[in-house]
């Protein structure tokens, strides 16, 4: 059903002539208009960076390439979107490595708990031989990232104060319903509750769930401490996000076209980035301002209950993925 209903999107919007980005064998510096789809909305920093990109490549190439930008989920969730530009029907969209582990399994411990120390970290792995593979395995599969971006820290916020994983007992907890943080959450005692992000907040409201996790900056876009009264410094996922480029689109575009397109993302990715540590460093007096208790709880407690999920992954993929990243851990 999830497959027939990801075709029908892509086929209304071919329909309705959005993806004007074209695979057909390309002059160098010819006009063209790309279009990319991302989840976030207008008022969030992943909108900010992909203006930056749109406005940069336009720049950069001297008003011949430009983007249309399609925030908010108008062309479908993130795995529709990725769906869209393996397809070759949709130009660019953002991705968390993890995330891509749908189609690629072995990715999906990018977003696994407790695996990383840091978004450096998490760069680093990517440059090992085992990323240098999945990487390939992404063009493989129609993907073509061409920059990555730190996208937050997950933190946990509750109407209780958690400073160590038994305070988590028995706390229903939103997640999205995805492995890494449902596996989170059970770990960790609490009951995982999925749920649609732009519900989050009327259930935090009227009690339906004690709490969430989330990156610091989606907590205040989202207003989540208006209706919870702490904020655990769990930073249990480090999120990344990944410009993303139709593998398709890019092996028809000119190797000028290419490199201008590279560059305008790798400056986008830093902007992202920038913004998101600038948000996070300034998030929390922000909370407690308006009367939120920040605790900091014992981080290897928690690493040690969300272990079985690595050892879990080793079973079905091996140990090739943890000895990379373990050999570059700081």
């Amino acid at each position: 059903m999830k497959r027939l209903l990801a075709a029908s999107i892509i086929g209304m919007v071919l329909a309705a002539g959005l993806f004007a980005g074209g695979t057909k064998e390309a002059v160098e510096g010819q006009p063209r208009n790309f279009k990319m789809g991302l989840v976030a909305g207008t008022a969030s920093i992943e909108y900010e960076a992909a203006s930056f990109f749109a406005d940069r490549l336009e720049v950069l190439s001297d008003g011949a390439m430009t983007v249309s930008l399609f925030p908010g989920s108008q062309l479908g969730d993130d795995r529709a979107m990725l769906e869209q530009v393996a397809a070759g029907v949709l130009d660019f969209t953002f991705g968390e490595t993890g995330r891509m582990g749908l189609w690629v399994p072995y990715a999906e411990i990018f977003q696994y708990p407790f695996v990383f120390d840091s978004f450096e970290h998490l760069l680093a792995s990517l440059a090992t031989p085992f990323g240098e593979k999945m990487n390939q395995d992404f063009r493989d599969r129609g993907w073509r990232l061409l920059a990555n971006a730190y996208n937050g820290t997950r933190q946990t916020s509750s109407n209780r104060a958690i400073n160590s994983v038994s305070d988590m007992r028995n706390l229903k907890l939103r997640v999205p319903n995805a492995k890494a943080n449902m596996a989170f959450a059970r770990n960790s005692g609490a009951a995982p509750t999925p749920m649609a992000f732009g519900e989050v907040y009327l259930a935090l409201r009227t009690n339906a769930v004690d709490g969430q996790e989330n990156p610091l900056p989606a907590i205040y876009a989202m207003k989540f401490y208006e209706v919870q009264s702490h904020i655990a410094l769990t930073g249990h996922i480090i999120n990344d996000q990944n410009y993303i480029i139709s593998e398709t689109l890019w092996q028809a575009l000119p190797g000028g076209d290419q490199e201008i397109i590279r560059q305008a993302a790798q400056e986008a990715a830093e902007l992202h980035t920038r913004r998101f540590v600038e948000q996070e460093e300034t998030m929390l007096a922000y909370f407690q301002e308006q009367g939120l208790t920040i605790t900091r709880p014992d981080r290897e407690g928690f690493r040690r209950a969300n272990m079985p999920l690595v050892h879990e992954y080793e079973k079905d993929h091996g140990s090739e993925a943890m000895d990379a990243i373990n050999s570059v851990r700081p």
